[in-house]
């Protein structure tokens, strides 16, 4: 009899399989092993293998193999796909835009041009969809971006919607003329094109809701954050009715004679269980992953990875059986204590991998820097579109800032509100306007192509958005000092590549206001994005002055993790970002386990890698801890990791 295998092994007709979850907790990896263990139980299937993070770590997790002739491996350029997009289809998006209102086609294509039809990524997703529907692969495994960014991956058919609706809208005008003065009610060539896109965000919200022919595989391991964000998932996944078999809980420790290990045992089962009740009356099955001593890359840890897979039941959990512990060390310290002020600084921000200890680090330095000044007023502020500071700091964080403690504050910005009041603002200029000048006008088409210009902003507008907040506080002199807990590693180099979009996006409203001045009146909205400018141009500017912004990158000891410190440290250092010091987080502590010794070892060697890939840069080694959680545990940990003060780090950016 077989060992027991998550469903997806053994559906046939599966022709999607969709990995994603919290940076770090080894979505690539689950995703890679699936591919090659299905390649070798089914070699008369073709099977793709695709990434679409900016952040790709497929060919790192394969470690040079070469897989089966029936498994291709696709790390997807997703700027690529756009572009394709553009150049096929900008002549007749343009013709659609020249038929739809009193805006010349200048004017309409530079608005499509930076938002079309929203998101590289989006267009990626278009791309594979297309493959599943001409069945160009049996099955397709796909790695997705980390967290909160597969929440808006998956948010995807509506926004293409609302893009269609644009379309439309700008038909509106040149079918009504076409009935009144031609008589012709039949549907051109403009019409067909829009009638396809109608058909595809169809097909494939069809598709991703489709248990037979699609899964999506949420990954996670069992700490506090990932089961955290895995449920907020979940609950979404749901919400939109797509399809759940299984949920996978990654690195698993065996309980054994190590105190470590066993110490660990105890929290993670209670993890796996916050898990299972989250998960209860849904009918998905949890599967455990045991941790693997070597780091699995390369074809024979990945070929052994669904072996170490069992189900995780109820029963199991409650009856704490061995083989749910991930915690270790419960004595760890720092191994050289960072040096945590220059009276300048302003901005600390923490960057690096999703999974590798970003929010608990900005938490536990923004604790330790509020006891070392008390005179600072200090803000922590998170850009992570998966928010954490909540479950770290065990506070309820939102919209507005939270005292913590003396002169700490925390908030938790939502991007999507702060773009809602942008909107709101636009629209309520625009009412304005148009009920002042449709007495001389018929701008019946014109009014709808106008309130929907919104809808076309660029993708990352409204976390931009949320990051110029800070400049509001700065500006009201609210904070002296901001800890910012960053977005992962890909999404925040895009995040920070961003405000030349997001600038072209702002030319084209002002350079229309120009254009319109006589019939386009908008001061309140005019306002808003002046605003918005100013703030972008003033936070560029502080980013890259590092005697105010520093940026301190945190990784942990893998290969793949240091290839991605490796891409982030070259892209600050192209944007002029200062990051002068490195956190290296989770080491393994000395002991006489087998496991940890054997972990410890592979780690040392990857340590010593990153000493040399950055030799410039001050080092922090990290020993992995029990949960780090609540102000009195953070305020703790932070004593060990900065001696003797956290101030030290600001200084020593300088």
């Amino acid at each position: 009899m077989s060992a027991p295998q998550p469903a997806f092994f053994d559906q046939p007709g599966i022709q999607l399989l969709l990995f994603g979850g919290k940076g770090g907790v080894g979505k690539t990896t689950c995703a890679t092993a699936v591919a090659l263990r299905m390649s070798a139980l089914h070699p008369g299937r073709s099977l793709l293998l695709v990434s679409t993070d900016p952040a790709h770590s497929l060919r790192d997790s394969l470690a040079g193999h070469v897989p089966a002739s029936n498994l291709e491996v696709l790390e997807l350029d997703a700027e690529q796909y756009l572009s394709a997009f553009r150049e096929q289809n900008g002549p007749m998006l343009r013709s659609i835009a020249a038929a739809g209102t009193f805006l010349d086609d200048e004017d309409i294509d530079r608005f499509l041009s930076l938002s079309l039809p929203g998101l590289d990524e989006l267009m990626a997703f278009f791309e594979i969809s297309s493959w599943v529907e001409a069945r160009r692969y049996d099955c397709i495994i796909v790695d997705t971006a980390p967290g909160g960014h597969t929440l808006r991956l998956l948010a995807m058919p509506e926004l293409i919607r609302r893009w269609v609706g644009m379309l439309e809208t700008l038909l509106a005008k040149r079918r009504y003329m076409r009935r009144v003065f031609g008589r012709d009610r039949s549907p051109d060539r403009l019409d067909l094109f829009v009638g396809q896109w109608k058909s595809l965000i169809e097909r494939m919200q069809s598709l991703l809701r489709d248990p037979l022919r699609c899964q999506f595989v949420p990954v996670t391991i069992a700490e506090p954050l990932a089961v955290s964000v895995t449920l907020a998932l979940f609950e979404d996944l749901m919400s939109r009715k797509i399809p759940v078999s299984d949920v996978i809980v990654n690195r698993l420790h065996f309980a054994n004679g190590c105190p470590a290990c066993s110490a660990a045992a105890s929290a993670e089962e209670f993890q796996i269980q916050q898990l299972l009740d989250g998960m209860a009356v849904r009918g998905s099955a949890a599967w455990g992953v045991e941790l693997f001593a070597e780091e699995v890359r390369g074809l024979e840890p990945l070929s052994e990875f669904w072996e170490r897979a069992r189900p995780i039941s109820r029963t199991a959990a409650n009856a704490a059986q061995p083989g749910f512990s991930l915690k270790a060390a419960t004595d760890a310290t720092v191994l050289h204590p960072a040096a945590p002020a220059s009276r300048e600084m302003r901005f600390v921000l923490f960057a690096g991998k999703g999974g590798v200890g970003k929010t608990t680090l900005s938490c536990v330095t923004a604790v330790r820097l509020a006891h070392d000044l008390p005179d600072k007023r200090i803000l922590l502020f998170s850009t992570d579109p998966a928010h954490s500071l909540s479950p770290c700091l065990q506070v309820k964080i939102g919209p507005r800032p939270t005292v913590l403690f003396g002169s700490l504050t925390a908030i938790e910005i939502d991007p999507r509100a702060e773009f809602a009041k942008l909107k709101a603002r636009y629209a309520e200029d625009l009412e304005r306007f148009l009920d002042t000048v449709s007495r001389g006008f018929d701008l019946t088409f014109d009014r709808v192509v106008l309130e929907k210009m919104m809808d076309m902003a660029p993708p990352g507008l409204d976390e931009i958005m949320a990051l110029t907040r800070i400049l509001d506080f700065l500006a009201r002199d609210s904070y002296d000092l901001f800890v910012l807990d960053c977005a992962p590693t890909g999404h925040l180099i895009r995040l920070l590549e961003l405000p030349g979009v997001v600038n072209e996006w702002l030319k084209a409203f002002f350079n229309l206001f120009l254009k319109y001045e006589r019939i386009l009146s908008l001061p309140g909205f005019a306002e808003e994005l002046v605003s918005i400018s100013r703030n972008l141009k003033k936070l560029w500017e502080l980013l890259r002055n590092p005697r105010q912004s520093v940026l301190y990158a945190v990784s942990i000891p893998t290969v793949m993790a240091l290839e991605e410190a490796v891409d982030l440290a070259a892209a600050c250092d192209r944007m002029g970002i200062a990051v002068p010091r490195l956190f290296l987080n989770l080491m393994t502590p000395p002991g006489d386990c087998r496991v940890c010794s054997s972990l410890r070892r592979r780690e040392l060697l990857v340590a010593e890698r990153f000493r040399q890939m950055f030799p410039q840069k001050q080092q922090t080694l990290v020993y992995r801890q029990p949960e780090i959680a609540g102000l009195r545990r953070l305020e703790e940990f932070g004593r060990h990791l900065y001696r003797p003060a956290a101030k030290e780090l600001l200084s020593a950016a300088s």
